[in-house]
């Protein structure tokens, strides 16, 4: 099928064969790359660290470099070593992640921490972080100084999510999380595709704020298909973050709601302790979350950030990439739908 780039597990139809191509083409040598930049010539650490490279994903970060690569010489070998970096960045969050949330499974298949420890894990994670800031090395000083400072906001956003609001308002305090966590390594990605494809400062910059924005639409879509699918199209079965306490935005609205409803005061009754294991009322509340006003509001928000987005794309060229960028915004918006 003309359009969807096969590399990626979201499936996000670029409309144009050339660009498909020259995306799927750059998509494929990051793969490459990656599984060459985990060797290790101890077969634990090589194993381990081959874990989640192996299992796959959505390799989200990697599409934006690309597309963004196309507003200079996308063919340039920097752009695929640009890609390496923040995938490996974002594989070593996820080895950390599953240990702080003491998770079973990661993409279908047993967590690193499982299969192994948490110590495995966590200096796993180390591992792809070293190897990540070689490949960056390689490519100078800039590109060490930007990964440095991404990594930074993506630590203070994982210790904001970890000591929890403190004075700030519980939904400034989420979409800060979110900013830092996630949108700070999506801007990395569209920067450094542009950047290292030779694309001019000001499109650079502006596909930067392209990607912080896309960042937080992103996570916040993928939070309300967790409670507005049917089927595990997250990647996990439907209600997890509900039943794990895990406060996403929907959650936050609805605790925060004075509606005086019935459904709405029986939600905020269920909600109100944190994680909702019993059965029925895990069904109860996901059923009453599915039909509320916060759950519209939060979807408000995701389109509100998409649409951030695509206004950042406004110095760029109306080109194949421009478009397939501002169709990401559709995309991420109407997947919550």
């Amino acid at each position: 099928m003309v359009g969807a780039v096969p590399s990626s597990s979201i499936n996000i139809p670029l409309f144009d064969p050339e660009l498909e191509s020259a995306v799927a083409a750059t998509l494929v040598r990051v793969e490459e790359g990656l599984h060459a930049a985990v060797f290790s010539g101890d077969p634990l650490i090589a194993e381990a660290a081959r874990h989640l490279v192996d299992a796959g994903g959505k390799r989200f970060r990697p599409l934006l470099v690309a597309i963004s690569a196309q507003f200079g010489e996308y063919h340039r070998p920097e752009v695929v070593s640009a890609a390496e970096v923040v995938e490996l960045t974002h594989l070593a969050t996820l080895y950390h992640d599953d240990v702080m949330d003491e998770a079973l499974l990661r993409r279908g298949a047993p967590s690193a921490n499982a299969r192994w420890s948490n110590s495995v894990a966590i200096l796993v994670g180390d591992f792809l972080f070293a190897r990540a800031a070689d490949v960056a090395a390689q490519l100078g000083p800039e590109a060490v100084r930007i990964q440095a400072s991404t990594f930074s906001r993506l630590v203070h956003g994982q210790i904001a999510e970890t000591v929890g609001p403190r004075d700030a308002p519980p939904v400034e305090h989420y979409l800060y999380v979110l900013a830092e966590k996630t949108g700070s390594l999506m801007a990395t990605s569209a920067r450094f595709g542009a950047m290292f494809s030779g694309a001019p400062t000001d499109q650079v910059e502006a596909l930067a704020r392209y990607g912080e924005a896309m960042g937080i639409a992103f996570q916040l879509s993928d939070d309300l298909i967790d409670i507005a699918s049917e089927s595990p199209q997250s990647g996990k079965t439907p209600g997890t973050d509900l039943r794990e306490g895990v406060p996403t935005l929907p959650v936050l609205y609805a605790l925060a709601s004075d509606e005086t409803d019935a459904a709405s005061v029986r939600l905020r009754d269920l909600l109100a302790d944190g994680p909702v294991t019993d059965d029925d009322r895990h069904a109860e509340a996901l059923g009453l979350l599915r039909e509320s006003a916060a759950l519209k509001r939060a979807r408000e928000t995701v389109r509100g950030y998409a649409e951030q987005a695509r206004e950042h794309l406004a110095p760029l060229p109306d080109t194949a990439a421009r478009r397939a960028l501002e169709h990401l915004c559709e995309f991420i918006a109407d997947r919550t739908s």
